[in-house]
């Protein structure tokens, strides 16, 4: 256990503080609490690398603690009304995807990419997606369509980028 881990591990227990609060009226709390999670990730991720203690046990739970985050918080704005199935169904399967996607070829022995400016980038563009959302802005289900997109087209690169990856490791 070290410090990002446990950053990582803090995101995990934000989960349920996020529904509690979303579910208990208190909407726009849940967005900072929402918000504490994205700044925990940025800092276990910085922390990891420039004191270079980046784990295997690391760099699959970090991930997974983005992406369930990601999960609980579709799944509350498409139980309240705020997003339609449609959208919250292409977010949960492209999310649900990636986390299968990245477990099975890591226990089959795969390498796995890491995440890119892309990648990252999607996140924040999800996260502003989300505050438009819970603050009512008249654009933000237009917006949102536009980062799924987004963020279907850094999927298809994550795939590409594996691909090759394992090619090269192959070969």
């Amino acid at each position: 256990m070290n410090i990002p881990n446990a950053l990582t591990l803090s995101r995990f227990i934000l989960i349920p503080v996020f529904l509690l609060c979303f579910f208990g009226g208190y909407v726009k709390t849940s967005f900072f609490i929402l918000a504490l999670a994205g700044l925990t990730d940025i800092a276990d991720g910085h922390y990891a690398r420039t004191h270079k203690q980046v784990t295997v046990v690391g760099s699959m739970l970090d991930p997974l603690a983005d992406k369930l985050m990601m999960i609980a918080v579709i799944v509350s704005l498409l139980i309240s009304g705020m997003i339609p199935w449609a959208a919250a169904g292409a977010m949960f399967i492209r999310d649900v995807g990636m986390i299968v996607g990245s477990a099975f070829f890591h226990f089959r022995g795969k390498k796995t990419v890491p995440a890119n400016v892309l990648g990252k980038l999607t996140t924040v563009l999800y996260y502003l997606a989300i505050l438009f959302i819970i603050f009512e802005v008249s654009f933000a289900i237009t917006y949102l369509w536009f980062i799924i997109a987004f963020s279907f087209i850094t999927s298809f690169v994550y795939v590409f980028q594996f691909n090759t990856l394992n090619r090269i490791k192959g070969e």
